[in-house]
């Protein structure tokens, strides 16, 4: 199939995660995996966010230095960050030291703190809302994956009217990829549904 890798262990991969080990277990562990939960989901956004024009496997490397830069991405813990917590992240050399994917970080934050304020899921229960129906066959090539599609731009929408930014329609795609709302997963990897 095109686009889908033998590894070593005999098992078909998608083939951006076959090779480097760390993309590799995160194809087979995350990538696709429905993940539920405002924190987790807050995290995901985050880190969606901060990749906006870099390549995946950056964020992935980073993501333990992320972390712990982002006070394990607790919600009410990154709202309450001030001047010397962006004076922080912006020196800390872990991370990616953009200001404004900092400050949407912040941001974004603050307007998950008020959304599942007396409604905790409310995050989960938004963005879920959004997955497309699962698709019949898994897609045969890259060709047939889509960049952005009619749910992650009413997704993106939706966020942006709340506040959110950092949320387009191409980042949302590849958070329900991520989060698996979406599975797109090639056919012929020992993955697909």
């Amino acid at each position: 199939m095109s686009g889908v890798v033998v590894g070593d262990d005999g098992k078909g991969r998608c083939a951006w995660g076959a090779t480097d080990p760390e993309y590799r277990r995160y194809h087979d562990e995350e990538w696709g995996t429905p993940l539920h939960g405002d924190r987790p989901l807050f995290e995901k956004l985050s880190l969606e966010g901060f990749q906006s024009g870099l390549s995946w496997i950056t964020i992935l490397r980073r993501r333990p230095t992320f972390r712990t830069a982002f006070a394990g991405f607790d919600i009410d813990a990154v709202a309450a960050f001030g001047e010397a917590d962006i004076e922080r992240l912006m020196n800390d050399t872990g991370i990616i030291r953009n200001r404004a994917k900092i400050l949407a970080t912040i941001g974004n934050a603050r307007v998950t703190q008020q959304l599942i304020a007396g409604r905790p899921g409310a995050l989960d229960e938004l963005l879920w809302g959004f997955a497309p129906p699962r698709r019949s066959a898994p897609p045969a090539t890259w060709t047939d994956v889509p960049a952005i599609t009619p749910e992650s731009t009413a997704a993106s929408s939706a966020l942006k009217k709340l506040g959110y930014r950092f949320v387009g329609p191409t980042t949302l795609y590849a958070l329900m990829q991520s989060t698996g709302m979406v599975d797109d997963h090639l056919a012929g990897c020992w993955r697909a549904g």
